[in-house]
């Protein structure tokens, strides 16, 4: 029997630790079908040790599994699991180097403002970890994400609580009316292959700040920025509405992914709610190395470093600003964390839908929900956000037992669209001209700037356009719902998409097909009127916006993003799957730490293993991986059905109990099913024994909680600490490393 290979992602934090309990189940239950799982380090740890081979010891070393992987995507054999990783932020990166020099690594700090050749290298090397690292190299695909239909029958049989909305709610989102990157977006299509370079110009002299820009004929180029004085005077005039309408203010960005752009928007939201403690105690900040776009928190530990008298100072002016401000919201109300403290909590994505879910409120210093006064800089998205608002104003909550479903279709193959996560987004270090030229000097787009001003570059290759809008067209061809391009007219580089998404309709068979291209406020007003009325409506996007509604409308459908599907066809015919989202990850692990309980759903794991699996099954004609798939998806109907995700309190299964169940749900449907003999007699006494050993483990499980759990490390957990902990029934674990 030929070998076909799953290769399972190893990542961080909860999904980390739950891949201890759920990877020994799922490579027992392929032993001797044809398909072996193997694991793949991809975690924040991984590529960090990854950057410096040559200072590590031999059992130290970790390879470059991201750019193998990378290589691997482009074989259309592959085949490749990717549960969520941390997209780091400085924070993040520097906890993590910490720990991993804790445990014995010889690993350079990171250089915040490096000043030696050496220095500026090591940073250079971090860089490559910064942000969403993995994911551009992964996605050499467009995004298919949707929920499961199973999944969706048990939110609709057990609907989740959203809060009520009423046309007198306060809660509003509020984006920039000029200034900002929509406002000055350019765009071209390059009419033939080039190499570009971006230049600033001043009267002082030339910079080039990235030559070597490679592109390609039909290619989309936007060069565009944002006006840091728009930025800091449009902050400024929102905390004084907040403050004299009693809201609460919030601000929504996404300063994970958007590694260059978005911590420097969050820094100026930072610097500007202070005023004038930033000038009053400049000196001092300067001294302890105080940076803005690491937030509040990282601020309060500089000034640590300081004289007594001078952090007494400063923290007394600093209350004297959030005294006269209106009230911020907050991260974590009994730890005093505000929406200001750490640009890693920032993330839109995860933030916006649960003010949504909320009734349009987050939570105060007090302990209590307010609405909010929900501040997202950039209109690019910002008013697509108000414009659920409104919509829920006027119709009041949705109701997760009758309504549709809105998947995503989502555009980001070979990193199309990757605001902030490539190296072509620069804080302008001087005020002139920010030019792009080809080879020859012709100048295809130019930029007034000021000082501090943030602009970037985005590309769309011309063969993802194509294959997003064949694998809309296909979606909406198997479901029967309407496809939603969410297009601007208005905007420069929606333009040049719409001008290929008409011309790449042509391509297909669309008789029959309801295919509208809107804009966003638009697109999103007509798929909430679809899933009110019980309907679907795929959700047709580029990259940003994919990232954003594939949290947004799962959160709203299904109570969370972690229980969707997302499958990527790769340009080369290989698969991606990607598991749900990782944003209460963090929580999880904490729980777990403090009373050995882990809250974390797999539900993502097990869709994304069936799905993996079918795949295979199709691409490399393994009838066992086929009934391994089918099985699967009715273990998981009755998982739900008989609702063994993990619970939410000490003393109930978490999650080791939640894969105990699919264990033996699975083995049940093998050993029931009649495709396969050898897989039915091989699943029987599987089945039984499972099946007998449910009292005993179960209070194995249960028995194991309550007592804090040191697993060695939070970024690099110590492998036999973490498995012991993810594996504490002996008699399931009899039964599985027996099979």
């Amino acid at each position: 029997m030929s070998t076909s290979k799953i290769v399972w992602t190893q990542i961080d934090e909860a999904p980390a630790l739950a891949s201890y309990s759920l990877l020994p189940i799922v490579q027992a239950f392929t032993r001797g079908t044809g398909v072996e799982v193997e694991t793949s380090d991809i975690s924040l740890s991984g590529r960090i040790l990854a950057q410096f081979p040559e200072r590590l010891q031999e059992d130290q070393r970790v390879e470059d599994n991201l750019a193998r992987l990378g290589e691997l995507t482009q074989d259309p054999s592959a085949n490749i699991i990717k549960l969520p990783n941390i997209s780091a932020s400085v924070p993040q990166l520097k906890a993590a180097i910490r720990e991993l020099q804790g445990q014995g690594y010889d690993i350079p700090d990171y250089p915040s403002d490096p000043s030696t050749d050496e220095e500026r290298e090591t940073q250079s090397r971090y860089a490559t970890v910064l942000g969403s690292a993995v994911n551009p190299v992964l996605r050499e695909g467009n995004s298919d994400r949707r929920a499961p239909q199973s999944v969706k029958n048990f939110a609709k049989k057990h609907p989740h609580r959203l809060g009520p909305w009423t046309a007198e709610n306060r809660a509003r989102v509020v984006s920039m009316s000029e200034g900002d990157f929509y406002g000055h977006e350019q765009s071209v299509v390059m009419t033939a292959d080039d190499t570009l370079t971006i230049t600033l110009m001043t009267p002082q002299g030339d910079t080039v700040l990235k030559d070597g820009v490679s592109v390609l004929e039909g290619e989309i180029v936007d060069g565009t920025f944002m006006s840091v004085s728009a930025l800091r005077a449009f902050y400024t005039e929102q905390i004084e509405a907040a403050k004299s309408e009693d809201l609460l203010l919030s601000l929504h960005l996404k300063a994970t992914m958007m590694k260059v752009s978005d911590p420097v928007l969050f820094g100026h939201a930072v610097s500007v709610w202070l005023g004038e403690v930033m000038d009053t105690h400049a000196d001092a900040f300067r001294e302890a190395g105080v940076n803005p776009n690491l937030g509040l928190g990282a601020l309060h530990s500089s000034i640590e470093s300081l004289p007594q008298e001078t952090q007494e100072a400063i923290r007394a002016d600093i209350d004297a600003v959030f005294a006269q401000r209106p009230a911020l919201a907050m991260v974590d109300s009994d730890k005093g964390i505000t929406n200001l403290h750490v640009p890693s909590d920032v993330i839109i994505d995860a933030s916006m839908p649960v003010v949504i879910r909320d009734s349009g409120q987050m939570w105060d210093a007090k302990g209590g929900q307010r609405e909010t006064l929900a501040m997202v800089p950039d209109r690019s998205y910002g008013p697509m956000y108000q414009a659920v608002v409104e919509e829920h104003k006027k119709n009041g909550a949705l109701d997760p037992a009758t309504i549709g479903s809105v998947p995503n279709v989502g555009l980001m193959a070979q990193k199309a669209e990757e605001y902030g996560s490539h190296p072509t987004t620069f804080v302008v270090p001087a005020a002139g001209t920010v030019r792009v030229s080809t080879a020859d000097g012709t100048v295809l787009m130019e930029h007034e700037v000021e000082t501090g001003d943030i602009w970037r570059m985005a590309r769309v290759r011309d063969i993802p356009v194509q294959d997003w809008v064949k694998l809309a067209v296909t979606r909406a061809r198997a479901t029967g719902a309407p496809a939603v391009f969410y297009l601007d007219d208005a905007r420069a580089h929606d333009r040049n998409v719409i001008a290929k998404v008409e011309r790449y309709l042509l391509d297909h068979d669309t008789e029959g097909l309801e295919i509208v291209v809107l804009p966003p406020v638009e697109a999103i007003t007509y798929c909430l009127e679809q899933i009110r009325a019980g309907k679907d409506a795929i959700s047709v996007t580029g990259n940003v916006l994919r990232d954003y509604l594939t949290d947004l409308f799962p959160i709203l459908e299904l109570g969370t993003s972690a229980k969707m599907l997302s499958v990527v066809p790769l340009l080369n015919g290989g698969g991606l799957f990607e598991t749900g989202a990782g944003g209460s990850a963090p929580k999880h692990v904490q729980q777990f730490v403090k009373e050995n309980y882990l809250r974390w759903d797999s539900l993502g794991e097990f869709s994304a293993l069936g799905a993996s699996l079918e795949h295979l099954a199709t691409t490399q004609d393994n009838a066992k991986a086929q009934v391994l798939a089918d099985t699967l998806d009715q273990a998981i109907a009755t998982f739900l059905d008989e609702n063994k995700s993990p619970a939410r309190k000490l003393g109930s299964i978490d999650n080791r109990g939640s894969h105990y169940y699919l264990a033996l749900y699975w083995a049940r449907a093998l050993a029931a099913q009649d495709a396969d003999a050898e897989l039915r007699e091989r699943f029987t006494p599987v089945a039984q024994a499972l099946g007998d050993g449910e009292e005993q483990i179960t209070s194995e499980l249960i028995g194991a909680q309550g007592e804090p759990v040191d697993l060695g490390g939070y970024y690099r957990p110590d492998p036999q600490r973490a498995s012991a902990a993810m594996r504490p029934s002996p008699t399931l674990n009899a039964v599985v490393d027996g099979m």
